[in-house]
Formats: structure tokens, C-alpha cells, sequence
């Protein structure tokens, strides 16, 4: 079972936090909130968005990268996976 299935509540109860969190920045800019308060708000979704990027990133490293049962050619392919998208994440 993959870990974002066994992790589903978890995972959809950090993306609906990250959605409010937009929803909120978004009204902020409408109501033309001070430029101080959006920027906290920028920075709070980005570090919520880290964090789930870290669980499902962990999640999917333990579950793939760790798995003895996996053939290497298997655990190579998804390590090339995980690298492209960790560059296109960071850029």
C-alpha cells in the first residue's frame, strides 16, 4: 500500500490547512491588507508547503529507496524520480 494512502487523512488535512491559507491571502490582497501581513502570509503557506512536500518526500523515500524486496534497477529508477523532482522543486 502506498504511503500516501496509508497517510491519506494526514496529507488532505495539510493540503485543506494550505488551501485556507491561500484563501486567506487572497482576501487579504483584496482587502488590501498591509504589505507586512501578506508577507506572513506568503511565508506561512511556503513553510506548510515544505512541510508537506518533507512528509510525502520521506514517505516515498522509505517506501521506495529502502525497500530490500525491490529490485536494484527498481530502487535505481526511482531515485532518478525522486532527484528530477527535487531539482524542479528547489529551482
Amino acid at each position: 500500500m502506498p504511503h500516501t494512502i496509508k497517510s491519506k487523512k494526514q496529507l488532505l488535512t495539510r493540503v485543506r490547512r494550505i488551501k485556507g491559507q491561500a484563501d486567506a491571502l487572497e482576501r487579504a490582497l483584496e482587502q488590501e491588507t498591509d504589505c507586512s501581513a501578506v508577507l506572513q502570509q506568503i511565508a506561512a503557506i511556503r513553510g506548510a508547503v515544505n512541510g508537506l512536500m518533507a512528509e510525502v518526500l520521506e514517505g516515498h523515500l522509505r517506501e521506495h529507496l529502502d525497500a530490500h524486496d525491490l529490485p536494484l534497477e527498481q530502487r535505481r529508477n526511482d531515485l532518478e524520480q525522486v532527484v528530477k523532482t527535487l531539482r524542479s522543486y528547489l529551482k
